[in-house]
């Protein structure tokens, strides 16, 4: 069973492979079309073979470059909406950037209007391929039936989100720890995958293992030290393997290039912005008269209390009945907010923050010192986030959502403090625009799910087996 598991994991690679190809070959012969009948014969030196080779490879680089960083071909993964827009925005970039290259090469502006046909019909031929590309996938790999194994902590809202992702999972059957570990394994014998949901550390360690053996597919929610191990140095000094984790937040050499970084980007940010925040200043002051900017205490590295600065969204008596988080359609939030919050816009005064080092670009966000005390009480690791600076844009920004449960965001969190590199730092600050666009991610928060006011078995404290 393992060897068959091993053929059909290469051969799904095989097929990932083929359909990128396909997208890529498409476009380049949409890119080529463009540039040798509309751009090409009037630049200052036309290019023949070498040169046009030359140009397509930097078409083709900057093509798979950003497709990888916005997902664009993850046909196995996401949805086939979300790979039209991801690779659709990827395009979008590329070719403003071919265009601006263009514009250099024949030394004045040329005419727009073949890029932008250019990126239409890469845009119709995006649609065409991703839908071809699930059907090829989904023909070859349905939705992997799942059992659930479970303790004591309520999995519904797991089985909640693994059921809206129904082209991928399927959870087919659930069982509960305490009927035994041979009872346990004569049912998973009757399945090819398992999902592990918070169950203690010794009975998981041999399932993982069984499942090891038998050639089954393993998913397991990670707990907080799993997530630390993560990030561990791998240390050979004799026969024994030695897993350090140092739970020091960034060394010296990362603070000091995230230093820099923040200081280089936010001044070029403050640039291109300041004409949108003085004309977001004059809407918000025009609306009611109140104040253009609202100020929050945050907690940032090391439990230091300082002054978000946000442009304001809601009403100025917003908060007099006491601090609560946004929900879902709250009716104090201006017409104005509402499209600042939407789009993230209302962050943007946060530069200034960066600026001045209580924030950084990437990090956990900041929050109010009542709710993280609050979350605390359910979740005691939950200050774990402030081993680093607080960010403008964070993983748990890029992956969560604004109603991602307390818990899964302190997971996200965690993951980045343990993973944290300048590569993945650019790709979070160029995830973030593609967040710009997706609602999902600026929704308010469900009654069902975990605030600062609720308590919720499904996210309290951590196993501690």
């Amino acid at each position: 069973m393992g060897e068959i598991s091993v053929n059909r994991e290469h051969f799904r690679r095989i097929v990932i492979f083929f359909l990128t190809v396909l997208i890529i070959a498409a476009q380049t012969a949409i890119f080529f079309y463009y540039w040798s009948v509309y751009y090409n014969p009037y630049i200052q030196r036309t290019f023949v073979l070498k040169g046009q080779i030359v140009m397509i490879l930097l078409y083709d680089l900057m093509l798979l470059g950003f497709s990888r960083v916005y997902g664009g071909f993850k046909v196995s993964n996401l949805r086939t909406t979300d790979v039209i827009f991801s690779q659709s925005l990827s395009t979008v970039f590329v070719n403003i950037l071919a265009y601006l290259q263009i514009c250099m090469l024949s030394l004045r502006l040329v005419s727009v209007i073949p890029m932008i046909s250019m990126t239409l019909m890469d845009v119709s031929a995006i649609i065409l391929w991703a839908v071809f590309a699930r059907y090829v996938y989904t023909l070859l790999y349905p939705a992997r039936d799942i059992l659930l194994v479970y303790c004591d902590r309520d999995p519904d809202n797991l089985v909640k989100k693994m059921n809206a992702r129904a082209d991928k999972y399927k959870i087919e059957d659930s069982i509960h720890i305490d009927v035994g570990f041979e009872k346990l394994t004569q049912v998973i014998d009757k399945h090819k995958a398992i999902l592990l949901c918070d169950i203690p550390g010794d009975i998981r360690n041999d399932l993982i293992k069984y499942g090891f053996s038998k050639g089954i597919r393993v998913y397991i929610t990670p707990k907080l030290s799993d997530i630390i191990l993560m990030g561990a140095d791998n240390i050979h000094l004799f026969d024994t393997p030695l897993l350090l984790a140092k739970n020091e937040g960034f060394s010296a050499e990362k603070r000091f290039t995230k230093r820099f970084v923040d200081l280089f980007v936010s001044t070029i940010m403050a640039i291109v912005t300041a004409p949108f925040m003085l004309l977001f200043a004059i809407i918000i002051k025009c609306t009611d008269g109140g104040p253009v900017l609202y100020k929050q205490q945050r907690l940032t590295q090391g439990g230091r209390v300082f002054n978000v600065l946000k442009f304001r969204s809601m009403r100025v008596d917003s908060e007099k009945e006491g601090a609560r988080l946004a929900a879902k359609g709250d009716d104090r939030v201006t017409p104005i907010g509402r499209f600042l919050r939407a789009c993230h816009l209302d962050e943007l005064p946060q530069i200034y923050n960066i600026w001045m080092g209580d924030m950084s670009l990437v990090g956990p966000r900041p929050e109010r010192p009542e709710i993280a005390k609050q979350y605390l009480d359910s979740i005691p690791e939950f200050d774990f986030r402030l081993k680093v600076k607080a960010g403008l844009t964070g993983y748990a920004q890029i992956y969560g959502k604004y109603n991602t449960t307390p818990y899964d965001k302190l997971k996200l969190d965690l993951y980045y403090i343990e993973h944290q590199n300048f590569l993945l730092d650019l790709r979070l600050i160029m995830m973030t625009v593609k967040i710009l666009f997706v609602k999902d991610n600026t929704e308010g928060v469900e009654s069902w799910q975990k605030t600062a006011t609720i308590t919720d078995g499904s996210v309290g404290k951590e196993e501690k087996n």
